[in-house]
């Protein structure tokens, strides 16, 4: 028996139909492993801003007491000075 016209359409269409989902899973499957990647990435960014505001706050602690330091050296000279001066006053009594 040949096949009829209207029959081989309807493989053929049938086929179609079956290839185009084909397809479109596939792109569904592209674009979700796509989605996943941004996602990391953009978490990975996320987390370096992190260790980068975290860093800039250590970075101002750090500022902070070096500065602090500094003063209590600047004290501590002027307190040697004024030793200094008791000793060499001391010295000549």
């Amino acid at each position: 028996m040949a096949a009829s016209p209207a029959g081989s359409t309807m493989d053929a269409q049938a086929r179609f139909g079956h290839s185009v989902k084909g397809l479109l899973t596939e792109k569904v499957t592209s674009c979700g492993t796509d989605v996943i990647a941004l996602t990391k990435q953009v978490l990975r960014g996320s987390r370096s801003a992190e260790f980068l505001g975290q860093a800039a706050r250590n970075m101002v602690m750090q500022e902070d007491a070096i500065l602090h330091s500094e003063d209590s050296l600047r004290k501590m000279a002027i307190i040697t000075t004024h030793l200094q001066y008791q000793q060499e006053a001391i010295q000549r009594k």
